[in-house]
């Protein structure tokens, strides 16, 4: 008998062994960032509209639009949508406050989520715009405090492993980097401009490490290196997104966020063009740079039906299976695992939809790593050359705003919104021949033979 037990013992240990050594491997395997598709979604719980500091608000009074029932039914979409999937809830001060029954009832269900789904809950410092209205100082302890709220409402220990900030300085993120030791944040809104009340067009779109000298200037090396997983708000439509605003009538965000396409266009043609932009990453961006990413932010507050969202998801995981739903935290440090210094080189390549401002008749090729972004435009209907309507060159000095401001966008050589008299579309061989130099190192087809621009 005891030497049987010895080897059933024996035996157990080995399939034990066995047990761990696989789940190493298959935890290792998921952990990587290559050759997937990944999907994060961020839902914003407020008091305000837009809580620009702790003790002043610019916007409607929104408590009557949160309440638990409205966040029940969001996660009861996303689980129906997609199954198994990881989310992001950020929580304003005030929502992180507020004494009221509701807000105490909506605080526990989150918690909830966390310990049922492995949900992220973090903070949203000034409701997206918080440089706009405070100083870096405040900011740094409004994060402080905040990370500290959330931790102890939790409890067991817990740290986010990101915040959502709309915005968010350099300065800000190294501080979030080296004293809260958070590494990824949601940093900027790519292509933003006169529209809401901050500006900060000039960054890349995909995650990069900021620079010291501009939240949007990938950093050059180490003396300006931040630790700090830069990301985009949410993914907008390359061809709309070169507007400025509202220009022309259309949206500059439109794409995968719900105000521009669902609550505007309906939802036949709003999930329409939510698949669209959807498949610039996950068709040819996936094949052009071994990942696909694609990020959404839906505040709780949206009189929009999250049926759309349901399905939105469910589209997703029926055209791209192995589609991976996770935390912003998560997909940012798999991010930071992979690339240890701004050596991607990110392209994108997109035809538009025929909705909104994606022109149907146009095609636009993008182009950015950390010494360069360029953005190439072409008419589908004449013979012609692409010209370039952004080119911002990131080797060159950079500076954000001294003071509090809407304005912090990274305007280069040539910037895609147009609102300068120097940013009209030029051949790429107009540009300087510093230019053409740097553009040659990575893309040397594309001043031997502009046309080609794939």
């Amino acid at each position: 008998m005891k030497i049987k037990a010895l080897f059933q013992l024996s035996g157990l240990f080995l399939l034990l062994s066995f047990n761990a050594q696989a789940q190493q491997k298959n935890t290792k395997a998921i952990s990587k960032l290559m050759g997937n598709r990944f999907l994060t979604l961020n839902a914003v719980i407020r008091v305000n509209q837009i809580e620009v500091s702790r003790n002043r608000n610019v916007g409607e009074d929104e408590r009557a639009l949160h309440t638990p029932e409205r966040v029940k039914a969001f996660r009861n979409a996303v689980t129906a949508g997609f199954p198994g999937g990881k989310m992001t809830w950020a929580l304003s001060w005030l929502a992180l406050q507020d004494t009221t029954a509701s807000y105490r009832e909506i605080r526990k269900i989150v918690i909830g989520y966390h310990h049922q789904y492995g949900d992220e809950i973090t903070f949203i410092p000034g409701a997206y715009f918080a440089n706009a209205y405070n100083t870096t100082d405040q900011v740094n302890k409004d994060i402080h405090d905040a990370l500290n709220i959330i931790s102890k409402m939790v409890g067991h220990g817990y740290r986010p492993k990101s915040i959502v900030a709309g915005f968010m300085s350099s300065e800000n993120q190294q501080y979030l980097a080296e004293k809260e030791g958070i590494h990824v944040c949601q940093g900027n809104i790519w292509s933003q401009f006169s529209i809401d009340n901050q500006d900060g067009d000039g960054a890349v779109s995909y995650p990069f490490y900021p620079s010291k000298e501009h939240f949007c200037k990938p950093a050059q090396g180490a003396a300006d290196f931040v630790d700090c997983v830069n990301l985009d708000g949410w993914t907008v439509d390359f061809l709309a997104g070169r507007r400025a605003g509202f220009k022309e009538g259309f949206n500059s965000r439109m794409g995968v966020g719900p105000i521009e396409t669902i609550y505007k266009y309906g939802k036949v043609i709003g999930l329409k063009e939510m698949m669209h932009t959807t498949a610039i990453h996950f068709d040819k961006g996936y094949e052009l740079n071994g990942f696909g990413w694609v990020t959404n932010c839906w505040e709780v507050s949206l009189p929009i039906d999250v049926v759309s969202l349901k399905d939105w998801l469910t589209q997703i995981r029926t055209r791209w299976p192995d589609t991976k739903l996770i935390t912003q935290g998560e997909f940012g440090l798999r991010w930071r695992a992979h690339y240890k210094r701004n050596t991607f080189n990110y392209r994108f390549v997109e035809r538009g939809s025929g909705i909104g401002g994606s022109d149907a008749d146009k095609e636009i090729s993008w182009y950015m790593n950390k010494d360069f972004r360029l953005a190439l435009l072409k008419n589908l209907e004449r013979d012609t050359l692409p010209k370039v309507i952004d080119f911002t060159n990131y080797t060159i000095p950079a500076k954000e705003p001294a003071e509090m401001t809407r304005k912090w966008s990274l305007l280069g050589d040539i910037n895609q919104k147009r609102t300068r008299p120097q940013d009209r579309p030029v051949p790429i061989d107009s540009l300087s021949a510093n230019s053409r130099m740097l553009i040659s190192k990575d893309y040397p087809k594309l001043l031997s033979n502009p046309k080609n621009n794939k």
